[in-house]
């Protein structure tokens, strides 16, 4: 297997789909993600939490749409023309989250993944599994089902024991 810029992937690596969030770029297994698209407008549901945008029909799917840039706290959240939704298949239900721009895949190998330090932010840091480098690039990796799947997030009945 070759990424895009010609170069082997060993058995160790890990496929991500790399996005950005104001200055910030974060990376996702690239296996959680079933398309990107271009953001249009949705519908809204009354009561629903501020980033939560609203729902969309996606070939007869109802698919709700998260704005991480709202959940994540950040300033000037605007839409443009480079707003993305990248549509999510995780815990078994297909969701959207609104991102300002997909970068690239990239393979990250274990050297170059590196532990996240602890340290307070707008994320909390149980989502984030490391913080990768590539070339003069810093991605924070983070775990896409866990952070959708979280309490707060309410997006996934609890499974009863």
């Amino acid at each position: 297997m070759q990424t895009s810029e010609g170069k082997a992937v060993n058995s160790e690596s890990r496929e991500l789909l790399t996005f950005t969030l104001g200055k910030e770029e974060y990376g996702i297994d690239i296996l959680k993600v079933q398309e990107i698209r271009g953001y249009d407008a949705v519908t809204t549901i009354a009561n629903s939490p501020d980033f939560i945008k609203g729902v969309i029909n996606l070939r007869g799917i109802i698919v709700p749409i998260i704005d991480m840039r709202i959940k994540f706290n950040l300033d000037n959240v605007t839409y443009n023309e480079l707003t993305v939704v990248i549509i999510l298949n995780v815990a078994k239900r297909v969701m959207g989250m609104v991102v300002d721009g997909v970068s690239d895949v990239i393979a990250l190998s274990a050297d170059q993944l590196k532990p996240a330090p602890e340290f307070s932010s707008s994320m909390d840091a149980q989502y984030i599994t490391g913080l990768g480098t590539v070339d003069d690039r810093m991605i924070i990796v983070i775990d896409i089902e866990k952070l959708m799947t979280s309490r707060d997030m309410d997006l996934v009945e609890a499974v009863a024991a």
